[in-house]
């Protein structure tokens, strides 16, 4: 805990919280232009499952790239400063320090969610939708996208702690993101395959046509797809945390 704790305070002057606001601030801001023009044309459409897959739909853009840029910033703190040596002398084990930088990107992240669903129960409620507060719906829409942030940030974290230029992480943020945005055109036995399609593939809503509309339907997510998820975020931790305790400065 204390170590987590240390990797917030030396986050202080990085204006990390500031980063995470601006970029949900662009995201809730395209996707509540998107839904209400949609409910301009179809006011009887207006409904909380099309504001939930819409951001579901954008956090496969942004969050790949807003993960990049927290992991980028707490990892760089060691590269720039050199001080991974300094924190072993202090009895700290790399192993330990790589699951506290990590914990505090997934904290941060969860954060961002959270802000996101008070933005979404806003722009419902502020609309009037004649539907109460789903609660249930806004946190299984936090669940799935946590759980794919998690594995997201695991990957990030293992490339900018191995590699001390940090245009390599927010490249692969920005690559993330594109995959992302464009995962549901791929089939799904190539979707599957990367882990920045989760963020869609775990949705507790989705879209389908009938008749040539548009409709939003809830689902209940296949078991199969969040173990996968945390399969492979947990063996890309496990290969990052191993390869960071025998890494040589």
């Amino acid at each position: 805990m204390k170590a987590v704790l240390l990797e917030f305070y030396k986050l202080r002057r990085k204006r990390v919280f500031l980063m995470i606001v601006l970029f949900l601030l662009v995201e809730i801001s395209w996707a509540f232009l998107s839904v209400s023009m949609a409910m301009s044309r179809n006011p009887d459409k207006a409904g909380w499952e099309g504001i939930v897959v819409t951001i579901a739909s954008m956090n496969g853009l942004f969050l790949p790239i807003l993960s990049a840029v927290v992991v980028s910033r707490i990892s760089d703190m060691e590269h720039t400063g050199n001080t991974w040596k300094l924190l072993m002398a202090a009895s700290l084990p790399r192993s330990r320090i790589y699951a506290a930088k990590y914990a505090c990107a997934c904290l941060l992240m969860l954060l961002a969610m959270i802000l996101l669903s008070i933005a979404i129960a806003t722009f419902g409620l502020a609309n009037g939708f004649a539907q109460p507060l789903p609660l249930s719906l806004l946190l299984r829409f936090v669940s799935g996208t946590m759980l794919a942030n998690m594995a997201v940030i695991a990957l990030q974290q293992w490339i900018s702690s191995a590699v001390k230029n940090q245009a390599f992480g927010l490249g692969l943020g920005m690559v993330g993101g594109f995959i992302g945005m464009t995962a549901d055109l791929f089939p799904e036995a190539v979707r599957r395959i990367f882990v920045w399609s989760y963020y869609t593939g775990l949705s507790c809503v989705t879209y389908k046509y009938e008749n040539g509309t548009m409709e939003f339907v809830t689902r209940s997510v296949e078991p199969a797809l969040p173990l996968a998820v945390v399969l492979m975020g947990g063996a890309v931790y496990l290969i990052g945390s191993i390869h960071m305790s025998r890494k040589e400065e």
